[in-house]
């Protein structure tokens, strides 16, 4: 299997990114280890930042968001016996955040990526990155039981912390 970006992980970051580069016209296919069911159960975090509200939006992925989120404009502080409200908008230039929880942007974007976008493919679990210093690097992951490489002009790995994409990275180049 060939395309330009494979992506590890089809958590918000990795099936964002696929939908940008699908709008881009650029080619991928993401690889996520756990069934549908699960990354649509999955737990996340329920609050998005108006730049990530924007970028759903222009993405595409934003209409069950604005017609099923809601808005928030600040919060209110108590202490010593008073009030003190936080207006997001007067002290961002209007930026505010919405309640949206990250499972449910999982499910937009699976939606999209499996409507229009490249391939998705679930219980596909990366085994390893390999050539990540030269300019071919593949994945070698298995799915349906059989063991199959991904090759790739890009490995993005959208898996984690613990996940076999950061293992890849070589020594000098990692941050962490």
């Amino acid at each position: 299997m060939r395309t330009t970006v494979g992506i590890i992980g089809a958590g918000p970051a990795g099936l964002l990114l696929a939908r940008l580069l699908h709008d881009a016209g650029i080619d991928s296919v993401v690889l996520e280890s756990r069934d549908r069911a699960y990354v649509e159960r999955r737990q996340r975090a329920g609050i998005l930042e108006q730049g990530t509200v924007d970028v759903l939006r222009a993405a595409g992925a934003g209409e069950r968001m604005d017609r099923e989120g809601l808005r928030h404009d600040g919060i209110e502080l108590r202490f010593a016996g008073r009030r003190h409200r936080v207006d997001f908008p007067g002290l961002t230039g209007g930026r505010s955040v919405m309640v949206y929880a990250q499972t449910e942007v999982c499910k937009d974007l699976i939606a999209l990526q499996l409507e229009d976008g490249g391939p998705l493919l679930f219980e596909a679990e990366a085994l390893a990155v390999e050539g990540a210093e030269g300019d071919r690097p593949s994945v070698r992951f298995r799915h349906e039981g059989r063991e199959d490489v991904l090759t790739c002009d890009y490995v993005v790995g959208c898996d984690g912390f613990w996940g076999v994409a950061r293992k890849a990275v070589p020594v000098g180049l990692s941050q962490v």
